[in-house]
């Protein structure tokens, strides 16, 4: 894929004895949503925390428009350009919904060092853009702890976009949230993502949002991938129907 943002290779993990991810390899191309599955225990999320630095693959190459970068922590990870968001939400719940988007500016620019006590009025302006866009702003000055969890996520991703991405990987993003609100998420990412041209990797549980909001997935299964393709096609797959998609339909 010659216009991947993202491109693995030959991934590889293995915990002892037991092989986690196996010769995984896959690309995201730039304002495409590509959804891993699988079931429970097929990888996934050590695949997840190997494209984000918290775990070295044993084995492999991730590039990240074509530089690669294994072996980079995190935070260096972030700072080219790839955003994160997890499971469980990870804002600051003392602080409002304004100040937590504020707080991602302030690092995204190098300035974490000159915020002391008080947010004030850097950043303020494209901390509202942003809160705009997931449709938060009416909501900038209360703080993370009080709201509802399905507008947490909708900060965790304007926390997200606040470094101007060009990956995004979100590691279930509607898990706790209520069915409408799963699909309401996934609708929005995959609008900003298309308007932004972000490429968007997402695990997820909830098929109904994958089948509605991917434009292709790959399916993992004991660490290997063992199907890819469009919705349609990963539907009638017969591999994924006898070890995933017949066990929860």
């Amino acid at each position: 894929m010659s216009n991947a943002v993202l491109l693995v290779e030959g991934l590889h993990k293995a915990f002892g004895g037991v092989q986690a991810v196996a010769d995984v390899s896959f690309a995201v191309s730039a304002g495409e949503m590509l959804a891993l599955i699988g079931p429970n225990g097929a990888g996934k999320s050590t695949c997840f925390n190997m494209l984000n630095g918290q775990l070295k693959p044993d084995a492999g190459v991730v590039r990240f428009e074509g530089r690669d970068i294994v072996g980079l922590r995190p935070r260096a990870i972030w700072r080219l350009g790839v955003g994160r968001t997890f499971q469980i939400t990870a804002t600051f719940a003392s602080l409002s919904v304004r100040e937590n988007v504020q707080m991602a500016l302030y690092s995204h620019a190098g300035r974490l060092r000159s915020l002391l006590t008080r947010f004030g009025t850097a950043f303020r302006t494209d901390a509202d853009a942003l809160l705009n866009q997931v449709g938060m702003l009416d909501q900038a000055d209360r703080t993370c702890g009080v709201l509802a969890y399905g507008d947490l996520k909708r900060v965790e991703l304007a926390i997200a976009l606040a470094n101007q991405p060009r990956l995004l990987l979100m590691d279930e993003p509607t898990a706790g949230m209520a069915p409408k609100e799963r699909v309401a998420l996934m609708e929005l990412t995959a609008s900003l993502a298309r308007a932004r041209n972000i490429a968007v990797l997402f695990t997820e549980h909830d098929m109904d949002v994958v089948f509605s909001q991917a434009d292709r997935i790959i399916v993992l299964d004991r660490g290997e991938l063992i199907a890819g393709g469009t919705p349609e096609e990963v539907r009638n797959n017969p591999d994924v129907r006898a070890v995933y998609l017949g066990s929860v339909h």
